[in-house]
């Protein structure tokens, strides 16, 4: 090391030699390792043996080569599921999924095992994985020491005290230093503003709220001075006419264009952002690359990526150039030809060579290997990357640039959080080489500078847990502890532990809320009383409004999704149009008052997100999209474009003026669409409902001055029912939810019942022995469709198409259907679903959560390649399957159906289907799946 050790790693450190439990929480960057491998180097010296688990292969990779660097390669070893070396040795590096798989298994592996360091130990509140976290942490023997490490987060005392509980005296170490200070800035237009006043304590920099608030008026004169100065929008769109850098900006780095739908200009359209190879420009003369580029989508970043490498821009020397070219040839050798050419490698390796890259799930391992490995020798320096990068791998930069604060989320569009921004721009700085990291927002309209402030200043974020019991955890936990202490290790979860600590506010809560009921109540009555509404009695009245205020609620809620549903579907409309549009179309946009004429100057390079570039009758400019029109363009008419309009629409959009102006169109009058929508029948129904109850036939005065405060009443009747449920599924605790699954367990013969009464207990059988096997989502499906042997017949490809269906999950669905390659697979297929069926009313019965539905999106496409069709083909049969996946993707579900295949080849019923599930493995694990794991 060539710096001291901070007072925070001295701690951990001398926390670890006593003995201790070490909880580490520190920032990303500060070093926090430096204890990890204080523990690892101390088992060494003892003799005994250090598991040092990470949550990601990437990252296990990683650290098993530093700690092979450090200790030599016959004292560390690598098991990632993927992969398996040396397994034996004193220091092995796992995910922690392998480590959880070996306490189950009572590998021999444990012994003398006195250290486990668990690496970015907050991915405990994972939602898909994070019970594995919990799994070691309270399986683990007493007497291993556990280190964890962990980003910063604001419950970290609760954390340490429950790990104090379960695992014993626990040391807490946290540290909110950075050893390379962050300074936060944000880019507005071609200048990088300070985010932060020297020397306020967080205010906002005067100069840069000023700037914004002129820009945002519309007064300023700020647009025209740049302009003036040769830095405006139009000044530099003459200059990228020259060189080919394209100045628009959105998420697949293709522009939006300018102005409203209608052509006409807007306020916000003052300001212009600016394109990355110009964004990369000013970076680079501030000396601030090499830079990590947060884009929340792999379109962006592969969008971004070609918006450089369609600019003259060249971050590295010839040598470099060279250098890297090498690097990234030795890096896919083994990958055939044909499979390179479908995924774009030619262009890919020049975007390398000119020094920045694209980084995301989306891509085949093996290029994000390259792209991590000449990123950190400092060959790359621009990388756009989606939030996969901030989950620990080592790829610190000087700079992070945050484009947007907005994610989706898989459901919404949602603000970043502090957490979240913390972990983004934690990656910059890097320790020993800079003295500095810089966080860089760009600004876009509307975006407010104090909310960014208050993201940049705010460094914690809280650790929740997502365990809960499921099939295959249930068994093993019986099979290694027995039933009563199964019961007891659970409600000693993290899970159960922040439980029990929110019921008191909870319940507190609930009597607040019933106490507003009950005074609404009374009032509503005293007010029924007084208006003397035709009702049986009051309490029936009030009853009565009741039922009729919540018709009403359901009626405005099935008009709400009519609305979306028609708001979809003209969407969707406009969507077709505009995939349909060739160069010379005129077509008609809805404007304020008249529609504006406008020219097809380039059609859209895409049927899902269609962009095509016009022109208007007004000069404007650029492309446009989906979003913002309402009502669809009308096709009126053709012109004819010369090659040079064409080519540089923006530069000829006077030559497009000129010929509105001297040829006809017939201009539509009006430009309304009814939406192809189905009329919702539910709406109707309500309708018909609500003028048939009696509350309806009140006097309308007398009854809107009762129901406005009935609906009060009923908005607390609701809240108090939300806290009710919140309770009861806080008190109805993971023990109830572990004997619940048991009895289904022993329902379906996988354990049995000895003894009778209170002394009645669990016994796992033969089938329950394989279960314990079975690692997957769908851990139970798998075990039944062993059972019943709806997979025996089947050969080793037709074997991995079906296994898929337990272990793909479809990002993105496209139009396509999925299909079956035989009819034995069909066949093989559907018991399946059947199963499943079956499986999930068992799962209702008895109050438990449903497994996830098999999906069959990657069934084909996984056939075709275990029967060795090339990597285009199979690409083809998973779109045509209704599967849209990129060349990562498709390795990714691939090593997952490897995964479960092995499980299959060790826990199957026959010898065959042993044999032809190691025989399907050897048949995928070839090509670009094989390469880069």
């Amino acid at each position: 090391m060539s710096h001291p050790l901070d007072d925070f790693q001295v701690a951990g450190c001398e926390a670890v030699e006593e003995g201790h439990g070490v909880l580490v929480c520190a920032p990303t960057g500060a070093g926090k390792t430096i204890v990890g491998e204080f523990a690892v180097s101390l088992a060494l010296s003892q003799g005994t043996k250090c598991f040092y688990t990470t949550p990601i292969k990437a990252l296990s990779n990683q650290k098993y080569h530093d700690l092979v660097a450090e200790h030599g390669e016959r004292a560390v070893g690598l098991l990632t599921g993927d992969v398996s070396i040396n397994g034996n040795a004193e220091i092995v590096v796992m995910t922690t999924e392998v480590l959880r798989n070996m306490i189950y298994a009572d590998s021999t592996a444990l012994h003398r095992l006195t250290h486990v360091v668990m690496d970015e130990i907050h991915f405990l509140a994972d939602a898909s994985r994070g019970a594995v976290w919990e799994e070691v942490i309270l399986n683990l023997d007493e007497s291993v020491s556990i280190i964890g490490l962990s980003a910063t987060v604001s419950n970290s005392e609760e954390f340490g005290d429950w790990l104090s509980t379960v695992r014993g005296d626990t040391r807490i170490i946290v540290s909110e230093h950075r050893p390379v200070p962050l300074d936060q800035w944000m880019l507005l237009g071609r200048k990088i503003f300070p985010m932060f006043e020297p020397g306020s304590g967080g205010q906002v920099n005067s100069e840069l709220a000023r700037r914004i608030a002129r820009l945002e008026s519309g007064s300023s004169e700020e647009g025209r001075d740049d302009y003036k100065a040769g830095k405006g929008f139009r000044a530099r769109a003459r200059q990228q006419g020259r060189d080919g850098r394209d100045g628009r900006d959105d998420k697949d780095g293709r522009g939006h264009g300018h102005g409203g739908r209608s052509g006409a200009p807007r306020p916000q359209d003052r300001y212009r952002p600016l394109g990355r190879p110009e964004v990369l420009q000013i970076l680079q003369g501030q000396n601030m690359l090499p830079a990590i580029t947060f884009i929340f989508s792999r379109a962006g970043c592969e969008g971004a990526l070609y918006q450089c490498l369609r600019s003259r821009m060249s971050l590295t020397t010839p040598e470099e150039a060279e250098e890297i070219k090498a690097i990234v040839d030795a890096g896919v050798e083994g990958i055939p030809e044909e499979d390179l050419q479908v995924l774009n490698f030619r262009q890919w390796r020049q975007a390398l060579s000119r020094g920045f890259a694209a980084h995301h799930a989306g891509m085949l391992p093996a290029f994000r290997h390259i792209v991590e490995d000449l990123f950190v020798k400092g060959l790359v320096r621009a990388v756009f990357a989606t939030e996969t990068l901030a989950l620990g791998i080592n790829m610190p930069a000087r700079t992070i640039v945050l484009e947007k604060l907005i994610k989706f989320n898989g459901e919404a569009h949602v603000d970043l959080t502090p957490g979240q921004y913390t972990q983004l721009t934690g990656r910059a700085g890097r320790r020993g080489i800079d003295t500095i990291g810089n966080a860089v927002v760009m600004w876009a309209p509307a975006m407010d500078p104090r909310q960014v402030a208050g993201l940049a200043s705010t460094r914690t974020y809280p650790l929740i847990s997502t365990f809960e019991p499921g099939y295959n955890m249930a068994i093993n936990l019986l099979g290694m502890l027995g039933y009563q202490e199964s019961l007891r290790l659970l409600e000693k979860s993290f899970a159960q532990f922040q439980a029990d600590g929110s019921v008191v506010e909870e319940t507190r809560e609930i009597e607040r809320a019933e106490h507003r009921v009950r005074d609404l109540r009374a009032q509503l009555n005293q007010l029924i009383e007084m208006l003397a509404p035709p009702a049986p009695d009051d309490d029936d009245a009030a009853d009565m409004l009741l039922d009729y205020i919540d018709l009403r609620r359901e009626l405005t809620e099935e008009e709400r999704k009519s609305v979306e549903s028609k708001t979809h579907e003209r969407s969707k409309e406009v969507v077709k149009i505009l995939g349909k549009l060739q160069i010379g179309d005129v077509i008609a946009l809805a404007g304020k008052k008249h529609p504006t004429l406008a020219v097809v100057a380039t059609p859209a390079n895409q049927t899902t997100d269609p962009r095509p570039w016009i022109t208007t009758e007004t000069g404007w400019s650029g492309r446009i999209d989906a979003s913002g029109i309402e009502n669809p363009p009308i096709v009126i008419g053709h012109m004819k474009l010369p090659r040079s309009v064409q080519k540089s629409p923006r530069r000829n959009a006077k030559f497009v003026q000129d010929q509105f102006r001297r040829q006809h169109f017939d201009r539509p009058k009006r430009m309304k669409m009814k939406p192809r929508s189905r009329p919702n029948p539910q709406v109707g129904v309500l309708r018909d409902a609500i003028r048939l109850h009696p509350v309806h036939e009140w006097p309308a005065t007398d009854r809107e001055q009762l129901a406005g405060l009935a609906q009060k009443l009923a908005r607390r009747e609701r809240d108090l029912k939300r806290l009710t449920n919140t309770v009861e599924r806080a008190t109805d605790t993971l023990g109830k939810t572990f004997e619940r699954i048991v009895d289904l367990l022993a329902q379906m013969d996988y354990v049995e019942f000895e003894g009778l009464g209170e002394d009645r207990t669990p016994v796992i059988t033969d089938e329950g022995q394989r279960l314990a096997l079975i690692h997957n989502e769908c851990d139970l499906l798998v075990a039944q469709c062993l059972k019943r042997g709806v997979w025996d017949d089947l050969d080793p490809a037709e074997l991995a198409g079906v296994v898929s269906m337990c272990s793909f999950e479809n990002r993105k669905e496209t139009s396509g259907s999925p299909e079956a390659a035989t009819d034995r697979m069909a066949e093989a297929m559907n018991a399946t679903l059947r199963i499943y069926t079956e499986l999930t009313a068992d799962e209702q019965l008895h109050k438990l959560p449903l497994t996830r539905q098999p999906e069959p999106g990657f069934s084909l496409a996984l056939h075709q390649w275990a029967a060795g069709a090339p990597l285009g083909y199979c690409m083809s049969a998973a779109a045509e399957s209704g599967a849209d996946l990129t060349p990562g993707d498709f390795v990714r579900h691939c090593r997952q159906a490897v995964d479960l295949l092995q499980q299959v080849a060790k826990t199957a019923y026959t010898d065959e289907l042993k044999a032809n599930a190691r025989r399907a493995v050897d048949a995928i694990q070839r090509g670009v799946v094989a390469i880069g794991a």
